[in-house]
């Protein structure tokens, strides 16, 4: 599935647009997916106790998406990191 990466992620990740292959359906799926692909983007995804940052935004079309939400097919999807500052 193609996801398109905002922020720090595209440096992360090498690019605007990646191809993620998740062992499920679900957003959770597809972000430990992408973080296993490119492990230097887990410190803006995960906290330190591994779990996901509340500020990380995951869009499967044109709603925000939990965690235990299922993506389906076709459907776009947007990664937005954690936003650090102030």
């Amino acid at each position: 599935m193609q996801v398109t990466v905002y922020g720090p992620l595209r440096s992360a990740a090498g690019g605007k647009t990646v191809d993620v292959a998740p062992s499920g359906a679900t957003v959770r799926d597809l972000l430990d997916a992408f973080v296993a692909r490119h492990p230097s983007a887990e410190t803006h995804l995960y906290d330190e106790s591994g779990g996901v940052r509340p500020s990380v935004r995951v869009m499967v079309g044109a709603r925000k998406a939990a965690l235990d939400d299922a993506i389906p097919d076709g459907e776009p999807v947007k990664l937005f990191p954690a936003m650090r500052g102030g």
